[in-house]
């Protein structure tokens, strides 16, 4: 199955085109799940349809999804206090009523996590296209099935589970009870689950499509969201500007608009595939104003991007380093921060911070320096003499 992620600035207009591309791929033949997130049934305004917590059948060959996070937040807190009970009852804690309970925050963002999985591994679809929140909320949301899997292992290791047989002496001898064994069967569900949304976010037939009008604050916007998309891996397969003004707009008060939309599209043009979108003179509403956008679908026009590669190049006989290059297009130098912790390396560039294991072989390394040429993060590793092999 294909994923297409989409998303971009807030007022962007990416849910109509969301529902524009959907209702393409379903009128074109293929089997479509239009996954949102939105708690405002913002889809079904767009596609005239009511949509809801079940999926709907839109259009032939369409199906919308907008899962409900008060339900899954419900049920999840309710399992989660049943497996703790007798943790909950040595603190004398009182059981939260389901009915008492309100979401979060962060419940969207699980609520969609969990469909996505669902979704792809239900295989009734050939095509999933998910409505994100707007960039900076979605690329949150992107990273939260590596960042909570990461939390899980430093907080419940799985090799722990092996000293089962000595948590009550360990516990007699420290004072306080050890975690139960549901404890490490549920940190290991969680982790099996968040694995499996992790999978689909790193799938080769998973793309990120990015939505916004072509001006100075859309410029701004994606060029941060390409930055925070690289810095996690995820390709983009295309930039669409939607409400493009049509030429004739020249000749108007429109003109000063339609000059900046024309800058901005020509430099969207030397790095992103750019497929435009006119602007209908008025909000779409239907499937028959959502056809009208002609927006780009699925098909064999729109070419798979290349997969996201983090390669370590050997320079050992030239150098005598390792050379790991990290791509993050549009990084600026001032914005860059590395630390190595262990056999992990902490970059943070501009408003974004992702932690990353260290490739086997840089792990007996130090770091000996790095530097960012056009668009690309070169971090240099001198071989330890106290691990490396004597023979290399």
């Amino acid at each position: 199955m294909r994923t297409i992620l989409i998303t971009g600035p807030g007022g962007s207009g990416r849910t109509t085109v969301a529902a524009a591309t959907a209702l393409a791929a379903a009128r074109a033949g293929t089997r479509t799940l239009l996954l949102g997130a939105d708690r405002d049934d913002t889809l079904g305004a767009a596609l005239g349809v009511r949509t809801g917590p079940e999926p709907v059948a839109a259009r032939t060959h369409l199906t919308v999804w907008r899962p409900d996070p008060a339900q899954g937040f419900r049920d999840g807190l309710a399992a989660l206090q049943d497996r703790a009970a007798s943790a909950l009852g040595l603190l004398g804690a009182a059981r939260l009523e389901t009915e008492e309970l309100t979401p979060l925050p962060g419940a969207d963002e699980l609520a969609l996590l969990r469909a996505l999985r669902e979704a792809a591994l239900a295989e009734a679809h050939d095509l999933l296209v998910v409505d994100l929140p707007p960039a900076p909320r979605a690329l949150a949301l992107l990273a939260l099935p590596e960042e909570l899997r990461r939390y899980l292992r430093r907080l419940l290791p799985p090799e722990r589970q092996a000293a089962r047989a000595l948590r009550p002496v360990l516990g007699r001898l420290a004072g306080v009870p050890m975690p139960a064994e549901s404890l490490y069967e549920a940190a290991a569900r969680w982790d099996l689950e968040l694995a499996a949304a992790e999978a689909v976010l790193a799938d080769r037939g998973t793309v990120v499509r990015l939505v916004a009008e072509p001006g100075p604050a859309g410029a701004d916007a994606v060029r941060a969201a390409r930055l925070g998309l690289a810095l996690r891996g995820l390709p983009t397969d295309l930039l669409v500007a939607n409400r493009v003004l049509p030429e004739d707009a020249a000749e108007s008060w429109l003109a000063g608009p339609l000059a900046q939309q024309r800058k901005a599209l020509e430099e969207w043009q030397d790095d992103h595939d750019v497929r435009t979108v006119a602007h209908l003179g008025r909000d779409p509403r239907g499937a028959d104003d959502l056809a009208a956008l002609a927006a780009p679908g699925a098909g064999e026009d729109v070419p798979p991007p290349a997969p996201v590669e983090w390669p370590v190049t050997d320079r050992l006989a030239d150098d005598g380093v390792l050379v790991w290059n990290i791509p993050l297009p549009g990084a600026i130098r001032d914005d860059l921060d590395l630390v190595r912790r262990g056999d992990e390396l902490v970059v943070t560039v501009g408003p974004f911070r992702r932690i990353v294991p260290l490739p086997s072989a840089l792990r007996r390394c130090t770091v000996d320096g790095a530097a960012l040429r056009e668009g690309t993060l070169a971090v240099r590793f001198a071989p330890d003499p106290r691990l490396w092999p004597s023979g290399r």
